[in-house]
């Protein structure tokens, strides 16, 4: 019978493969970003509901909070303040005009790989996890960061995403932290499982356009 340590490994080694493919697939050229909003943006409260009415994003970053809850110690704390840093430098990314291809599929992948990890209850690395939080942030960062040009007040509409992203992680934090002890952390995994399956949805459009 294998060891919890032995299971933890062979799941950390399946979320990296599932890294790799993803930085693989998100690298090559892609037409379009659906993720686009048509018309001008508005200021805090556009900013705020965009990440909440995503709900490709919302679940993305509940499942950072609920992850990093899971995993306690320094994760509860530096897996959610890693996102919106990482997501924000996306933003500028977005902003710049570079061109980041597959980022829809990018974000999809952010929530499919996250949900596996509190689905298998993955006790990663610090590093590891950081490094699989800060990749899927840049895409989800490029999302906002893309239309901030088309936003009446590009200063509030920022600060209204980032609000809402840790208003999102604090409640991630908080469901994770509600099923921490063993029986609920069956339900953990469970909803774990739910927001991976949600994640292949939001893949197959990308995948298939």
């Amino acid at each position: 019978m294998k060891s919890t340590d032995d299971r933890n490994i062979g799941y950390g080694a399946v979320c990296l493969k599932v890294l790799i493919a993803s930085m693989a697939l998100c690298l090559t050229p892609m037409p379009a970003l659906a993720h686009l909003q048509d018309g001008a943006l508005g200021g805090f409260q556009s900013g705020f509901t965009h990440p909440i009415v995503g709900f490709d994003h919302l679940l993305a970053m509940l499942a950072v909070g609920i992850w990093g809850a899971q995993m306690g110690g320094r994760s509860v704390w530096t897996l959610p303040v890693t996102f919106p840093l990482i997501m924000a430098a996306g933003g500028i990314v977005g902003i710049s005009g570079f061109a980041l291809p597959h980022v829809e599929l990018g974000i999809a992948l952010s929530v499919i790989v996250l949900g596996l990890a509190i689905a298998f209850a993955w006790k990663a690395q610090e590093w590891t996890a950081l490094l699989l939080i800060a990749t899927f942030a840049v895409f989800h960062g490029y999302a906002h960061g893309i239309e901030l040009p088309q936003a009446v007040d590009p200063a509030s509409y920022s600060i209204g995403f980032v609000v809402a992203t840790g208003v999102i992680h604090v409640v991630g934090i908080g469901i994770g932290s509600l099923l921490a002890r063993p029986w609920e952390g069956q339900l953990s995994r469970c909803l774990g499982g739910l927001i991976a399956v949600s994640g292949l949805y939001f893949a197959a459009g990308p995948m298939f356009s």
